[in-house]
């Protein structure tokens, strides 16, 4: 009787994780559905599973687009997410390093006034550093669009959290053997803290990414547009092209997917080993 009752829990469990697998594939379901359609098949009142021609040129279409630099936008996205995110964790994992490890008479001071940027709105400082980045030129350029995202709070707090908890004794034995500070950071510490890395590195890299506020006003040339910016171009107040908009959503969140597949087994083990809950 116990081994059927196990049976049938399992039985359900699996029955529950494969419907919200289905619930969780129906956006990408309808992104790839209506990205090969043409337009008279996305807004029939007829729905099918699939349109009645599967349109691959649509690709060639939306790449072909003169109005719509795609191509440069995929680019530019992913210049400024590497960037980003490279940036990212070596000055906050730096920070966190030194706020956890450096022994200074203020460390929790100064951690709890990052920590208090957190509280503040982003819409306090769009205004002050979009006139701080104007003011140096910085308009519609790389430089712009990514230096003033380049520090995060939320990434200074994970890292100190957990370097907190890394063994002292991997770091004693670094200087017995001659290492100074920064080699023992950068040879003993990093090495050893993949997961937190991985795991902040991927959530970074999909935020800015998706970012699309700032890289709107920033980048206001049509060679600075980044994927998001591409993307609210395809619906204005003239022309809506749903084939072409549905289609570079598609194709957007191709690199988000294979980042996140690539990680995704880091990324718990980062935030568990980060302590958190501590």
């Amino acid at each position: 009787m116990e081994n059927a009752i196990v049976r049938v829990g399992r039985a359900l469990r699996v029955v529950l994780l494969i419907a919200l697998a289905l619930l969780f594939l129906i956006p990408f379901y309808l992104l790839v559905r209506n990205g090969l359609a043409s337009e008279q098949d996305i807004t029939s009142p007829d729905w099918t599973f699939f349109p009645s021609e599967l349109r691959w040129s649509n690709i060639r279409e939306l790449f072909d687009d003169t109005t719509v630099p795609m191509a440069r936008a995929l680019l530019n996205s992913t210049v400024i997410a590497v960037l980003t995110t490279l940036g990212t964790l070596l000055l906050a994992s730096l920070a966190g390093y030194g706020l956890a490890r450096i022994p200074y008479r203020w460390a929790n001071q100064v951690f709890y006034a990052i920590l208090g940027t957190m509280m503040v709105p982003a819409a306090v400082t769009f205004v002050p550093t979009f006139v701080l980045v104007s003011s140096l030129g910085w308009v519609s350029t790389l430089r712009g669009l990514i230096v003033p995202t380049l520090f995060s709070a939320f990434a200074c707090f994970i890292f100190r959290q957990y370097f907190l908890g890394f063994p002292r004794e991997l770091e004693d034995a670094a200087r017995v053997d001659g290492l100074g500070p920064w080699r023992t950071y950068w040879r003993v510490v990093v090495p050893n803290s993949r997961p937190v890395f991985a795991a902040v590195g991927t959530i970074v890299f999909i935020g800015a990414w998706n970012s699309f506020l700032w890289p709107l006003v920033i980048g206001q040339d049509r060679d600075a547009w980044t994927v998001q910016v591409a993307l609210s171009s395809f619906t204005t107040s003239q022309v809506i092209r749903l084939h072409e908009l549905f289609m570079a959503a598609a194709v957007s969140i191709v690199p988000l997917l294979v980042v996140f597949l690539f990680f995704q087994r880091w990324i718990v083990a980062g935030v568990e080993r980060s302590g958190i809950d501590d």
